[in-house]
């Protein structure tokens, strides 16, 4: 199962290793137990310190193809239930080289938060191994365990437990659940499992004065195409430079197909992702993911306060948060995220296998998700509010040629229908006719564009009555030394090559102003934390 290049590069990543660590396998027999045990032993292969056992574990496994890792004699708290090759093979190897002394690259204050929790969380992690958000939620949870003895975590194949998936009524991916009790699902990442382990122990956030960063220059929300563009030009400026992102790359990580970023032909939304963070980590950035912004204080310094309580103090600020999916805001939409209703093919799509969906959008991303479907899908039914496909004529063309592709125009989508906790059908508005048409369909996939991500700054900023911040040719707010750039700006045009470039020309414009006002607003700072000093003692 593993090429030379793979396990050449396993043993590469493993040559620093000083511990021993095991991948304990419960014993018993199982159809795919033998594909998984070799494929075991194949990693094992690249280090001497590296085995495989198989053990009896009395009921700590839930299957004969459930493993954990134990380091030294010692239970990680990580457990793999399936085989997680595919987008998940990362994870596992990022367990092993985490398990034995690779440092995490989540940030320190959420280590401490992590470090802190006191009740037992045992997290399930349902998966799909097509999924390409799932991992995140994986690698983030198996840290967890790694920080806290009281927390474990296990990955579970939903595609070798249907059992489990149908007693649960799953229907999309990632799913979470703590002590059997469903946590998160949907779309979720790090930051979502850190703001919902505060709600179940709010002491864990208690910031560290000190750790707090000496004033900024710049600092940056968004960890998209824009918000690296705008990390990157500052500090190749000198300038101090802090960078705070839910997720780095943003809503570019979910897209799978890139062909129209210029100078490279064709790419995906991970590899881009990669090579932004590998462009960025060339420079002295600080980086604070799965992190939100709670509050923006605008004064001439300043004040971002981020969800695990910190306080950064920054000069300059900039917004690239980008845009978030739109819902369709119908009856029955929010009631089943996760019982049918999706808003990404890639990772939920598979769950609906020779079964009859329905898209919502006639854009791109609209026509791009039912081609994606119909490989998987029984049959796909576009629903388009306008009387014409918004899409590229060649994506349309696609469409139109795939015999279980359906499109309908001039279609509002009016209601989600659902049966037993699942969806069963939709019900539309023919525009032209006016009357109402139901279709049977057991998933619904919304792709009708993106909302700004600019609730935090609305009362900060200038925005517009769709939430895009205002800004002019140079990138500026409505406020001194507030910048924005990209999918969350006014900038017409969403699209990566537009938000780089939007990204770059804000940092410029931050650094124009703080030509001008850099010392000023150093001396200031000085003051007032002397004044603060002085008050306190």
């Amino acid at each position: 199962m593993l090429s030379k290049d793979i396990l050449q590069a396993i043993k590469q990543y493993t040559a620093n290793m000083k511990q021993p660590l095991s991948f304990v396998l419960q014993s018993g027999e199982h159809e795919k137990r033998e594909e998984l045990k070799t494929f075991l032993e194949g990693i094992a292969s690249a280090n001497d310190l590296m085995s495989v056992e198989e053990r009896d574990t009395e009921g700590k496994l839930r299957s004969p193809i459930s493993f954990f890792i134990e380091v030294d004699g010692k239970d990680t708290g990580i457990q793999f239930s399936g085989i997680p090759s595919g987008h998940e093979f990362n994870s596992l190897i990022l367990a092993v080289l985490h398990a034995t002394g690779t440092a995490m690259k989540l940030d320190e204050s959420l280590q401490k938060m992590v470090a802190r929790v006191k009740d037992k969380l045992h997290f399930e992690v349902f998966i799909s191994l097509s999924c390409h958000n799932c991992p995140d939620v994986v690698q983030a949870l198996n840290q967890f365990a790694l920080l806290n003895d009281n927390i474990s975590s296990e990955m579970i194949d939903g595609g070798l437990f249907q059992d489990v998936i149908n007693e649960r009524d799953i229907q999309g991916v990632p799913s979470v659940y703590v002590n059997g009790e469903l946590f998160a699902n949907g779309k979720v990442d790090a930051a979502q499992l850190i703001e919902k382990l505060m709600e179940l122990d709010s002491s864990i956030a208690a910031p560290d004065e000190a750790d707090a960063l000496p004033l900024q220059d710049v600092t940056v929300i968004g960890g998209g195409p824009a918000g690296v563009a705008s990390a990157i030009y500052s500090a190749r400026k000198g300038l101090k430079v802090t960078l705070i992102a839910e997720r780095l790359g943003g809503q570019v990580k979910d897209t799978m197909g890139i062909e129209n970023l210029i100078s490279v032909s064709k790419t995906t939304g991970p590899e881009l992702t990669g090579n932004l963070i590998a462009h960025m980590n060339d420079y002295d950035i600080t980086v604070k993911e799965h992190l939100r912004v709670s509050e923006v204080i605008d004064d001439e310094i300043k004040s971002v306060v981020l969800s695990s309580g910190e306080r950064i103090d920054t000069k300059t600020l900039i917004v690239a948060t980008g845009a978030n999916w739109r819902e369709l805001g119908v009856p029955g939409e929010k009631e089943n995220v996760g019982n049918g209703v999706a808003y990404c093919p890639h990772c939920d799509g598979p769950f609906f296998k020779g079964k009859d969906v329905a898209v919502i959008g006639g854009g791109n991303s609209g026509i791009e998700a039912a081609l994606d479907l119909a490989g998987i899908v029984k049959s796909v039914t576009v629903l388009e509010f306008a009387d014409e496909l918004r899409a590229d004529q060649v994506l349309i063309n696609q469409a139109e040629s795939r015999n279980n592709i359906q499109i309908i125009k001039s279609a509002a989508t009016q209601e989600v229908l659902a049966e037993n906790g699942k969806v069963n059908a939709l019900v539309y508005q023919d525009r032209v006719s006016g009357d109402k048409v139901r279709v049977d369909v057991e998933g619904i996939f919304v792709q009708i564009g993106l909302v700004p991500n600019s609730k935090f700054v609305k009362d900060v900023v200038e925005v517009t009555q769709y939430g895009e911040i205002k800004i002019d040719e140079k990138c500026h707010t409505s406020q001194k030394g507030i910048y924005a750039a990209g999918d969350v700006s006014t900038v017409p045009y969403k699209q990566i090559v537009i938000a780089m470039g939007e990204g770059s020309k804000a940092s410029l414009s931050a650094f124009e102003y703080l030509l001008a006002n850099s010392d000023r607003l150093e001396a200031l700072y000085e003051s007032q934390k002397a004044e603060a000093e002085q008050v306190a003692s």
